[in-house]
C-alpha cells in the first residue's frame, strides 16, 4: 500500500516527471506527491537503496544518478526520457559554519552539487521539452537564496544563482511553451533539520509568521502546482513556502 496523498484528479497523468533528490526529505515528498497526481516520476538520487524504498511506496521508478555529473544527468535521461516534468531538487548544506572558515572543498562541493547538478539535469531534458513543445521545470531554491544566511554563505549564494538562472531558463524557453520557476522553502520539518539543536529550531520557527515548521508536503504541494496545467501562466517565478519567514512586525 502506498502511502502517496490520495489526488482530487489526476491532474499531471501523461505526464514524466523527473525529481533529483527525491529519495528522502522535500524530495521524497515531491516524488509522491506528482505521483499522486498521476505522473509517471522516476527518481534519481545518488543514493540507490532510499530511492528504491522510496519509489516502492509511491510507485514510482529509481535510477541512480551523480547530478554533479553532465555526463550522468544526459544518460539519465537518454535511458528513462523524454520528460515532460523536471524538478531540481538535489542539494547539500554546510550550515553553522562562518564564511571564514569555509574550506576551498566545501563551497566547490555546495557548487557542484546546488548549481551545477541544476545546470547538468536542465540541459539535458530541455532539448526534448522543445521538441514536445511544452514542459515544466521547478527549481528547489531557499529563502536563504533571497535574503541571504547568517553562516550560511555559500548556501546562500547557491541557492540566489538558482533563481537568477530559473528566470534566464524561463526567459529562453517560453516559446516553446515551457515554463520554469522556483520554490523557495523556509524551515521544512526534514531530518537535516531535526540535527540542528533545539534553540536554533526554535529561533528559525519563530522568524516566521505562522510560528511552526512546514511539512514537506507543503512543499511538494507548491511544486505539484507549478508542474500542472492549472500554472500554464507563471513562469519566472518564486514562490516562498516559508510560513512568511522574516516577515514578522
Amino acid at each position: 500500500m502506498s502511502d502517496a496523498p490520495t489526488p482530487t484528479s489526476p491532474r499531471l497523468a501523461r505526464r514524466r516527471a523527473l525529481v533529483t533528490g527525491g529519495a528522502s526529505g522535500i524530495g521524497a515528498a515531491i516524488a509522491a506527491r506528482l505521483a499522486a497526481d498521476g505522473a509517471a516520476v522516476v527518481i534519481r538520487d545518488f543514493d540507490d537503496a532510499a530511492a528504491k524504498a522510496q519509489a516502492d511506496r509511491c510507485d514510482a521508478t529509481a535510477v541512480r544518478l551523480d547530478v554533479t555529473d553532465p555526463a550522468s544527468a544526459r544518460a539519465a535521461v537518454a535511458e528513462t526520457g523524454p520528460f515532460d516534468i523536471l524538478v531540481n531538487n538535489a542539494g547539500i548544506d554546510h550550515a553553522g559554519v562562518f564564511f571564514t572558515d569555509v574550506a576551498p572543498e566545501q563551497w566547490r562541493r555546495l557548487l557542484a552539487v546546488n548549481l551545477e547538478g541544476v545546470f547538468a539535469c536542465t540541459q539535458a531534458v530541455l532539448p526534448g521539452m522543445q521538441r514536445a513543445g511544452w514542459g515544466r521545470i521547478v527549481n528547489l531554491s531557499s529563502e536563504a537564496g533571497r535574503v541571504g544566511g547568517k553562516a550560511d554563505a555559500v548556501y546562500a549564494a547557491t541557492k540566489g544563482a538558482v533563481i537568477a538562472f530559473t528566470r534566464s531558463i524561463a526567459m529562453e524557453n517560453g516559446r516553446y511553451g515551457i515554463t520554469a520557476n522556483a520554490v523557495a522553502p523556509g524551515p521544512i520539518d526534514t531530518p537535516l533539520l531535526r540535527r540542528m539543536p533545539p534553540k536554533a529550531v526554535d529561533l528559525v520557527v519563530g522568524s516566521t509568521l505562522l510560528r511552526r515548521l512546514g511539512q514537506p508536503e507543503e512543499v511538494a504541494a507548491a511544486v505539484a502546482f507549478l508542474a500542472s496545467d492549472e500554472a500554464a501562466y507563471i513562469t519566472a517565478e518564486v514562490l516562498g513556502v516559508s510560513g512568511g519567514m522574516f516577515l514578522q512586525m
